[in-house]
């Protein structure tokens, strides 16, 4: 009897196994771009501010949460709601390289905001939530690529890939997140002279479908975390604050983080020291890197 509960229990972790796999291994979209005429080698994470930051990975260019508009400008965060900024952004929108990539993880203003609606080309590609593909194809987006839970994409440049796979998010409490714009993280799992995964967290706090993250993508080389405790209505937290930062750590654990979204708008309540602060109190510290807007971190693939 004994034998047969050990195989019983082999054979159940053989199956989640194979489901795992299955899920990594089946893009839902494929995307190819011309390659470069000569591929920059260069690995980099360019922090702009709030939640954008350009990431290059052998000659791929990737922005995130297109976001530039300017200090003293307000964003509308829907049910009458807004916000105004409180920085500029590290550069300037027309100052962007060719962009071959847009990862949005959810339709809020402070992370596509009007500026980027109307002046981002019309065929960038564009990754983003199932719910949000509509709209801007509405705005006349026409490379647009919608994403559950677990599905990727695979796109090919040259001799360099990437798969992006949407992770599950929530922004804020279950009731509460109801009432906003579905939102997605994103892994990022790059190949080409090396390899290197990388999570994007999107503005989700840590809740039970977080804890499958690690077990489906374990080995996360970096994560770009969206901390800043963003309150609405003064009362309701919707994306992590230091002490949900550090549980996310804890949690996914990444062999290096950076903060993102933490300081740009009046509705973010936790500032970036407090998150060091409970960084230091969980013994974490060497595991956390910190970006001054407009700075790099460069990191250097797995071979």
């Amino acid at each position: 009897m004994k034998r047969i509960l050990i195989l019983l229990a082999l054979l159940t972790l053989l199956v989640g196994n194979f489901a795992r796999a299955q899920q990594v291994a089946a893009p839902r979209y494929t995307l190819t771009l011309p390659a470069a005429e000569a591929a920059a080698a260069e690995s980099t994470v360019q922090f702009i501010g709030t939640a954008t930051v350009l990431i290059r990975y052998q000659g791929l260019t990737i922005l995130t949460d297109p976001n530039f508009l300017h200090k003293g400008d307000h964003v509308h965060l829907g049910y009458g709601l807004t916000s105004e900024r409180l920085t500029n952004p590290a550069i300037e929108f027309e100052a962007l390289p060719p962009i071959d990539l847009v990862l949005l993880s959810h339709l809020h203003e402070d992370h596509f905001d009007k500026l980027v609606q109307e002046k981002l080309d019309r065929n960038v590609p564009i990754v983003t939530t199932a719910s949000a593909t509509g709209k801007l194809r509405d705005l006349g987006f026409t490379k647009v690529y919608g994403l559950e839970t677990w599905e990727a994409l695979q796109v090919t440049k040259g001799a360099t890939s990437l798969r992006l796979t949407s992770m599950p998010g929530r922004h804020g409490p279950l009731a509460v997140a109801a009432l906003l714009p579905s939102v997605m993280g994103t892994m990022l799992d790059f190949d080409g002279a090396g390899k290197y995964r990388m999570y994007v967290s999107g503005d989700t706090m840590v809740y039970d479908d977080i804890d499958e993250i690690p077990r489906r993508f374990p080995g996360i080389d970096l994560a770009l975390l969206h901390l800043g405790g963003t309150r609405i209505l003064g009362l309701v937290t919707v994306t992590m604050d230091a002490k949900e930062g550090v549980r996310m750590l804890r949690l996914i654990a990444p062999q290096r983080a950076i903060p993102i979204h933490y300081n740009d708008y009046t509705v973010f309540k936790s500032p970036l020291s407090e998150f060091q602060q409970a960084v230091e109190e969980a013994g974490l510290a060497d595991k956390v890197s910190y970006l001054k807007h407009g700075e790099t971190y460069r990191f250097t693939p797995r071979r």
